[in-house]
């Protein structure tokens, strides 16, 4: 075998033999190359939303116009259609980059689908607009929305915004369009701090119009303290109208002298005092306590908007025809009064509205005595007798009696 190989023609002989297999061997190859099956109809497959590629210089231009998204059509062999459908490893695109700045119409192109498969595009054709690239920094600025419905008294602190700008890159046309750049935040019933809360960032124009720009942070981090200022003030106790014929006003005491107002700072600065709502006087005839509400100002509150007032009243009044005792008349004799005519008298009591309210005649004695005295008239003294915690008085401190 070794003499073989050692013999130049055998080698040629076999390289030419292979040299055969080999050209046999590609032309199989190259024969069954076409993927498509005989006898097999052509299908086809509608892509939606396919995204679309801008191939442009990004850091000298930005371009409008383009959509983000088209529909392709594939139609072809089910055995390459399917495969590049199911995967959508193609691309849709639109090449810019030979075009300057200003207005085109360009067509949107496809790259890696087969051959045998015919691509249809809607839209096919665009209008685009280049544009010099620009970016510019714009400070974000807070807006409290249903600030009206914070609980009473409460109040919003500063905000803190971090980042404090935001960076937008776009075209130098729209870039100018730029009036104000805002994040939202709801404050509705809110009573504790908001920490470091995520708001999306929006950009306005002059108008109040959205601007479809990329903001450089998209979202930025926002914390503001909510407060609850107050302040302690005197309560002072209001009436209307005038006490009963009879009654005297002795003292009129709050069982709290202070209360602790919550307002807004701006709020707080007008209130002084905080006022009872009226107590009309008119309807008061009794010495006692009763609750009565606190007049809060608007946009104020206090923990506790009832309080307990103590009212103590004099009265004055008149127990009449309380019989006059006589002592010490003697055997035989008959006492009679000429003036006062009757033998009583009006007895009149000044005292604590509660101290008087029960009191009657049988509470108090009027005396006269007459020891010593002969037949005639005479003028004596009348004395009473009452109880001690009221003042009281006759309508006369002598009487004429006659004894017989």
């Amino acid at each position: 075998m070794d003499r073989w190989f050692d013999n130049k023609w055998f080698v040629r002989a076999v390289s030419l033999a292979f040299a055969i297999l080999l050209y046999v061997f590609v032309s199989f190859e190259g024969a069954t190359t076409d993927s498509r099956v005989p006898g097999e109809s052509d299908r086809v497959e509608v892509l939606e939303d396919v995204p679309v590629d801008i191939r442009i210089d990004e850091e000298e231009y930005v371009v409008s116009g383009v959509p983000e998204v088209v529909t392709v059509s594939l139609e072809g062999p089910h055995s390459i259609l399917t495969p590049k459908a199911k995967q959508r490893n193609f691309d849709i695109f639109v090449d810019l980059r030979d075009l300057e700045e200003g207005e085109h119409t360009v067509e949107i192109d496809h790259d890696r689908i087969p051959e045998e498969l015919s691509v249809y595009i809607e839209p096919k054709t665009i209008d685009i607009v280049i544009e010099e690239r620009a970016t510019e920094e714009f400070t974000v600025n807070v807006d409290f929305i249903n600030e009206d419905q914070l609980p009473e008294g409460y109040e919003l602190g500063v905000p803190e915004v971090k980042p404090e700008t935001i960076t937008v890159t776009s075209s130098r046309s729209v870039i100018e369009q730029i009036a104000m750049v805002k994040v939202f935040v709801d404050v509705a019933g809110l009573t504790e701090p908001i920490n470091n809360r995520e708001v999306p960032v929006n950009v306005y124009d002059n108008q109040g119009n959205g601007l479809n720009v990329r903001a450089v942070p998209e979202n930025v981090i926002v914390s503001v303290n909510v407060d609850n200022p107050s302040k302690v003030v005197s309560v002072t106790i209001s009436t209307t109208g005038d006490l009963p014929d009879g009654y005297t006003l002795t003292s009129m005491t709050s069982a709290v002298e202070e209360v602790e107002v919550f307002a807004t700072n701006h709020t707080l600065e007008g209130i002084d005092e905080i006022t009872t709502e009226d107590i009309d006087l008119s309807d008061i005839r009794e010495s006692g306590t009763v609750d009565i509400d606190l007049a809060v100002p608007d946009g104020a509150r206090v923990e506790d908007e009832t309080i307990e007032v103590s009212i103590e009243l004099e009265q004055t009044t008149v127990i009449e025809d309380v019989p006059i005792d006589v002592e010490n008349v003697e055997s035989g004799q008959d006492v009679s009064f000429i003036n006062p005519s009757q033998s009583s008298l009006d007895i009149t009591i000044t005292g604590n509205e509660k101290d008087i309210r029960d009191l009657t005649e049988d509470d108090f004695r009027l005396v006269v005595d007459v020891k010593g005295l002969g037949e005639g008239e005479h003028e004596v003294p009348v004395s009473i007798e009452g109880p001690d915690h009221v003042e009281y008085s006759v309508e006369t401190e002598k009487v004429t009696i006659e004894i017989t």
